[in-house]
C-alpha cells in the first residue's frame, strides 16, 4: 500500500526546476532574486497581446464617443431653438458604438430620435475582419450611421406614401435593408444632382414634392454631398410587421421623415448644420404637398393588399404550427403505446398485434367496397 502511495505521489509531483548553468541573456539579480528575462518570452508575448486588446479598446470607446458628442455640442443649438423639449441630458450609449439623444415639442413634429451607429473601434477582432472583407468585396463599406428619425404629427401630411431620395452607391444595400421601400421604384429626376436617385410608389408623389418644396436647393448644396446617403417619407415600419396569428390587428402605421447620413469626423462636425437647419422648413411645407385623387386610391389599395397578404401568411403560419402540434402529440402518443406494449408479455403483444392486422385488413376491404 505504501508503494503504490509513493508511486501516485510522484506522478503527482512537478519536475524539479532545472536552471542551466549556461546563459547569456540579460540577467536581473536582487539579493537572492535572480530575474532571466529569456525564460519569460511566452509570457511577454501573451502580455503584450493584452495590452495591444485593452489600449485598442480604450481608443475605439473613446473615439465614437468622441465623435457623437461633437456633433451633438454643434447642433445643440439648433435642437435649441427648434424644440420646446431638447434633450440638453447628453447622450445615451448603448455599448461602446451605438448613441441616442431625444428631443420633442415642435409643430409638425411629434419627436426627433437621433440615432448614431458607428463602426466597432472598440472590438479589434470586429475591426479586423471589416477591414479584410472590404479588401476582398470591394462594394461592402462599413460607415458611421447617423440617422435623424422625425416622428410627424398626424396632419402634417395628408396622405401616406413612400419616397425617398437616395444617393446612387446606396441603392445596392438600401432595398434589402429597408421593408417599406420595396414599395417604391428607382427612377432618375433631371432636377436632382446626378449622383441622386429617386425611389417612389407614384410619379405624381415626386413631381409634387419637388414642386411645392425647397429639397432640390437642399440637395444642391455641396457641402452635404460627402455625408448625405437618404432622405425618406414614409408611412411603413422599416421592417416587415409579423402577426402571431391573422386574427390580431396590425400595429397603426405612423409617418416618418428619415434623414441618413455619413457621420462627419470631430474636426467636421458643424459642416451638417445648414443641411440641417433647412430641413425644418422642409418639413413646415409638407401638408402642402396634395396628391391626385387616383394616386390616393392606388396607394390605398396597395396597403389593402399588403396587410391582407400579412394576415394571410400570419394565418397559414399559424396552421402549420397546430399541424406540427398535433403531429408531436400523435408522435409522443404512439412512443408511450409502444413503450407499455414492450413491457407486456410476449403473448399478450402477439394478441395486440392480431388485433391490429384485423383492424388493417378491415380498413382495406373497406376501401375496395368503396371503389366498386
Amino acid at each position: 500500500m505504501s508503494q503504490v502511495l509513493k508511486t501516485l505521489l510522484e506522478g503527482l509531483t512537478p519536475p524539479p526546476f532545472y536552471n542551466p548553468v549556461e546563459y547569456d541573456g540579460w540577467e536581473y539579480r536582487w539579493r537572492v532574486f535572480t530575474f532571466r528575462p529569456a525564460y519569460f518570452k511566452t509570457e511577454v508575448g501573451l502580455l503584450a497581446g493584452l495590452l495591444l486588446v485593452v489600449v485598442f479598446f480604450l481608443w475605439g470607446k473613446s473615439q465614437n464617443s468622441r465623435r457623437a458628442k461633437k456633433w451633438m455640442d454643434a447642433h445643440l443649438p439648433l435642437l435649441t431653438s427648434q424644440f420646446s423639449k431638447p434633450s440638453v441630458d447628453g447622450l445615451k450609449s448603448d455599448g461602446y458604438s451605438d448613441f441616442f439623444n431625444f428631443s420633442t415639442g415642435r409643430r409638425a413634429v411629434t419627436s426627433l430620435h437621433t440615432i448614431f451607429t458607428f463602426r466597432p473601434r472598440h472590438d479589434l477582432l470586429q475591426m479586423v475582419y471589416q477591414i479584410v472583407w472590404g479588401l476582398v468585396e470591394v462594394q461592402t463599406t462599413y460607415p458611421d450611421d447617423l440617422q435623424l428619425d422625425f416622428k410627424l404629427n398626424e396632419g402634417t401630411l395628408e396622405s401616406g406614401f413612400v419616397w425617398a431620395v437616395v444617393k446612387k452607391d446606396e441603392l445596392r444595400t438600401i432595398r434589402d435593408a429597408r421593408w417599406d421601400l420595396t414599395f417604391t421604384k428607382t427612377t432618375e429626376n433631371p432636377a436632382l444632382p446626378a449622383q441622386f436617385s429617386i425611389m417612389a410608389e407614384q410619379a405624381d408623389i415626386t413631381e409634387t414634392i419637388l414642386k411645392t418644396t425647397s429639397l432640390v436647393q437642399l440637395l444642391k448644396d455641396p457641402a452635404i454631398l460627402p455625408y448625405f446617403r437618404s432622405l425618406t417619407i414614409t408611412d411603413q415600419p422599416r421592417e416587415r410587421p409579423v402577426l402571431p396569428s391573422e386574427s390580431v390587428p396590425l400595429p397603426p402605421t405612423e409617418k416618418h421623415l428619415i434623414l441618413s447620413l455619413n457621420c462627419p469626423p470631430p474636426s467636421s462636425a458643424d459642416v451638417t448644420v445648414p443641411f440641417i437647419t433647412s430641413l425644418f422648413p422642409f418639413i413646415d411645407s409638407l401638408p402642402k404637398v396634395s396628391l391626385r385623387p387616383d394616386t390616393k386610391t392606388k396607394l390605398k389599395k396597395i396597403r389593402e393588399e399588403v396587410d391582407k397578404a400579412i394576415r394571410e401568411e400570419a394565418g397559414r403560419e399559424k396552421k402549420e404550427e397546430l399541424e406540427q402540434q398535433l403531429e408531436e402529440k400523435k408522435a409522443e402518443k404512439k412512443r408511450q403505446e409502444q413503450e407499455r406494449i414492450s413491457k407486456l408479455s410476449a403473448a399478450e403483444q402477439q394478441k395486440i398485434l392480431d388485433r391490429e392486422r384485423k383492424r388493417s385488413l378491415r380498413k382495406q376491404q373497406g376501401k375496395v367496397s368503396v371503389r366498386k
